[in-house]
């Protein structure tokens, strides 16, 4: 059954990986309290900033092995046809890409885009640049990931630290099996998510489209035809 009592809006699950955080932020916020109210008052703005930047709310994870959900909460902000990282080893041959930028108020747990094995993993340390800005960022801090579903079929997805983000945390490793919508990671503090589709595989959403992590539905790969096509108003 799903909640929705306050809780989930007001007080919402929290990722382990977040409590420490929050702990010294309230801690400065209570020094601060006895140097200086209005100080006081700004960092516990901040505290509760942390508290929702660290969330991490159920989802209720559509059914279907072919269909491929989104790793992260934010914007798609571009799908273009791309070389997916060499370092995958998943072929030379251009896959569709679709990026989902995340914002400093998004929720940053990443959730696995499909069921299957991780085959491969490549960290690659680097910059912290906008990454939004896509050829700029082409040298930023990441995590790579490929994956395989149990019928053959591969895809792969990044996660990318961004102008703010200094730490991308991976949950899984190599040879693991994952199902869809689990939780696979996280990064901190905003960022972006690219997935990479096979040939022939269209996607399902549009740039400026809101995804969500573990529900939104990206593509289905026993579908074929025409990327879907939208307007923004």
């Amino acid at each position: 059954m799903v909640d929705l009592s306050w809780r989930r809006f007001v007080m919402p699950p929290v990722h382990p990986e977040g409590w420490r955080f929050i702990a010294v932020f309230a801690a400065v916020t209570l020094l601060m309290f006895t140097l200086s109210k209005p100080f006081g008052f700004l960092c516990l703005i901040v505290t509760v900033w942390c508290y929702f930047f660290f969330r991490d709310p159920p989802r209720a994870v559509p059914a279907g092995e072919t269909l491929v959900l989104s790793p992260a909460d934010g914007i798609v902000s571009k799908i273009a046809n791309v070389v997916p990282p060499k370092e995958l080893e998943i072929g030379e041959e251009p896959m569709t890409r679709i990026s989902i930028f995340m914002s400093v108020f998004s929720v940053h747990v990443n959730r696995a885009p499909m069921s299957g094995k991780i085959t491969k993993m490549y960290y690659r340390p680097g910059a912290f640049v906008d990454v939004s800005l896509d050829k700029e960022s082409e040298n930023n801090e990441r995590q790579e990931l490929a994956l395989e579903t149990k019928d053959g079929k591969k895809i792969a997805f990044v996660q990318i630290a961004g102008l703010i983000a200094r730490r991308i945390v991976t949950f899984v490793k190599e040879g693991d099996e994952v199902q869809a919508g689990q939780r696979f990671g996280l990064i901190r503090f905003g960022s972006r998510l690219d997935v990479y589709l096979p040939k022939g595989v269209a996607p399902m959403v549009i740039e400026g489209q809101t995804a969500v992590a573990g529900e939104t539905i990206l593509a289905d790969m026993a579908g074929k035809g025409e990327p879907r096509k939208g307007e923004i108003f």
